[in-house]
């Protein structure tokens, strides 16, 4: 088991209602983190679910769901940023 910091940030926060918590985790990977996630209630499936797009960034970078997991990692959701 590991321990991750989470962010959420934007309209993922309002959403949950929380900025950032700690949370145990044995996923080994993105994509397994946010099915542990979606597992905790409707809100947090309804906000990692296959049909919702929410970016993460891994220890301030960028990445795909593939990307590993480690103790200690901080990891950030939030959704596609657009230009204007």
């Amino acid at each position: 088991m590991k321990t991750l910091q989470l962010y959420y940030f934007a309209s993922v926060r309002e959403a949950l209602g929380c900025e950032a918590e700690n949370w145990n985790s044995e996923a080994h990977s993105v994509a397994g983190l946010r099915q542990e996630l979606a597992q905790r209630s409707a809100v947090y499936a309804d906000i990692f679910s296959a049909q919702r797009r929410v970016c993460v960034a891994l220890n301030q970078r960028l990445v795909r769901d593939d990307a590993p997991l480690h103790h200690g990692d901080e990891v950030a959701f939030f959704p596609p940023v657009t230009g204007g």
